[in-house]
């Protein structure tokens, strides 16, 4: 055999400590950030709290529980907080946005992080995939066979390994996600419990059998359906009754728990103004002192105290980056989502990651990472910055969000005993020049919960999802 030489040229891209300091820090929500900034003051003596003794007038009026939009007036902008020479984008070329998004940083990247003890990378983007298309409740948003030949196509993997993840993932913790409807996800929780379950077979017939029958507690004929003993068919109910049908809430935030808004916006003099919360953006800096005395000594300095020196010049920097990401992300949004702010979920403008990241110079993933866990803090409410992105409706100039909340407003204001059906709903949009078909009024009146028109007609008729929950 003979021997031959060749050269090859490529590029490869490696992840420097600094580079992967900055985009952990980037995914932080508010109190995983203040944790790590407490660890980091601790651990380096270097680092030290600006302004740590300024009290914000929400503070001095005794107001700890909500941020009055007054004390941000005369906040600096973040490109201040910078250090010298510390530009995260320095010489780098924004290596950022070659990066791939390859993983979700949204509440379900606990998840993934499981996962990832089990899975390789090229799995767990596959998961990163189903999450990144399930509602808040942790059901596919879309068609199985549709979303299936998406993700083969952009991971270029076969639709057996994209199902096998999506399997995994419905079979993982919590149970039931990714799950294409109810009774797909409850016999995912019903296969996920542990031990000896004596319900549990008759409890997956019962899924199987006729919903409808399930949803009026007909028993009896239930019973004689699955040929078994009324009292076991009882027994098989309650335990379904047990299981979580929405599995998505259990990666969402607690509705009891207090959050604390990243930025704030509010509208003064006629225009929108923007500016992050003290209270969830501590700006720490090296000290003066301590990094002259380490110049001065030059190569003499002791080897651990150059490599404080040096995390902390990483941590300043990535927490430099965070700021300033956050604050351009936060002003794009309300810019345009401005009418959403005034008039309410109907003026929900379409929206996506894409478009902000051209509107301020970043890739996706860094949008992606930097809205998922921070909130922003309006006159209409403190939101999520993921709630403002809303896909445009196909063939429309308006988003889904926005239709759903229209879909919602004619059911509420229907005539009492004369329920709205699909059809007319579909009708009623399409004069206000909202052109969709029935089946996408139906889609959005079971994301809302609703029942179907026949089901309102019948007073104190709830749908089997409403009663599981």
């Amino acid at each position: 055999m003979k021997a031959t030489l060749s050269a090859q040229l490529g590029q490869q891209l490696h992840l420097t400590p600094a580079l992967l300091q900055s985009i952990r820090l980037l995914q932080l929500n508010g109190m995983q950030l203040e944790l790590e900034v407490r660890q980091a003051l601790e651990s380096n003596p270097l680092l030290e709290l600006q302004d740590e003794q300024e009290e914000s007038p929400a503070t001095a009026n005794g107001n700890d529980a909500q941020v009055e939009t007054a004390a941000f007036d005369e906040l600096p902008e973040s490109s201040m907080w910078d250090v010298a020479g510390g530009g995260w984008n320095d010489g780098e070329d924004d290596r950022m946005a070659r990066i791939a998004a390859g993983e979700s940083t949204d509440p379900q990247l606990r998840v993934l992080n499981a996962l990832a003890l089990e899975l390789d990378a090229s799995d767990l983007a596959i998961a990163s995939f189903w999450l990144e298309h399930c509602d808040d409740a942790g059901y596919l948003q879309g068609a199985l066979a549709e979303l299936t030949r998406l993700a083969s196509a952009r991971l270029d993997r076969t639709a057996s390994d994209v199902e096998a993840v999506r399997q995994r993932l419905l079979h993982g913790e919590p149970a039931g996600m990714a799950a294409t409807d109810l009774r797909e996800c409850l016999l995912a929780q019903l296969a996920a419990l542990p031990g000896v379950v004596p319900a549990r077979h008759l409890a997956a017939r019962l899924l199987d059998a006729d919903l409808q029958l399930l949803a009026n507690h007909d028993y009896a004929a239930l019973a004689v359906a699955l040929d078994a003993e009324q009292d076991d068919v009882l027994e098989a109910f309650r335990l379904i009754l047990s299981l979580q049908p929405r599995p998505g809430d259990s990666l969402q935030p607690q509705q009891d728990e207090a959050i604390l808004p990243d930025v704030v916006a509010w509208h003064a003099d006629g225009q929108w103004r923007v500016a992050l919360n003290p209270a969830t953006t501590p700006r720490i800096a090296i000290n003066a002192g301590y990094e002259r005395a380490l110049a001065d000594n030059g190569s003499e300095a002791a080897q651990p105290l150059r490599d404080m020196l040096q995390e902390a010049r990483w941590l300043t920097r990535g927490l430099s980056m965070r700021y300033d990401t956050l604050i351009r992300t936060a002003r794009v949004i309300v810019e345009r989502q401005a009418a959403f702010l005034v008039q309410g979920d109907e003026a929900m403008a379409p929206l996506t990651l894409k478009e902000v990241a051209d509107s301020i110079g970043m890739h996706e993933s860094t949008v992606s990472r930097i809205t998922s866990g921070k909130y922003l803090q309006t006159p209409r409410g403190t939101f999520e910055l993921k709630h403002f992105f809303a896909v445009r409706l196909e063939g429309a100039s308006v988003s889904g969000q926005a239709v759903k909340a229209m879909v919602k407003r004619l059911i509420d204001a229907e005539p009492a005993g004369r329920p709205l059906a699909d059809e007319a709903i579909a009708g009623l949009l399409s004069r206000q020049g909202v052109n969709i078909a029935r089946r996408t009024v139906a889609k959005y009146r079971e994301q809302l919960d609703i029942a179907p028109a026949r089901e309102r007609r019948r007073q104190g008729t709830k749908p089997l999802l409403a009663r599981v929950g």
